[in-house]
């Protein structure tokens, strides 16, 4: 696995997470967001994107 940084959106406000990821792909980054917000918050994330940390 490695290490991504990924960039979102919540409620209006930009945030960013650091995940391990297989891939980094969005679909993973979701799912790792919503493991970590809860799945109630699944309509407020949005313009998720992910990048490789250093």
């Amino acid at each position: 696995m490695t290490k991504y940084v990924i960039h979102y959106t919540l409620n209006g406000q930009r945030r960013w997470d650091f995940a391990h990821l297989e891939s980094g792909t969005a679909e993973q980054a979701l799912a790792a967001l919503l493991a970590l917000h809860g799945e109630a918050e699944a309509p407020a994330i949005a313009d998720i994107r992910v990048t490789r940390a250093l």
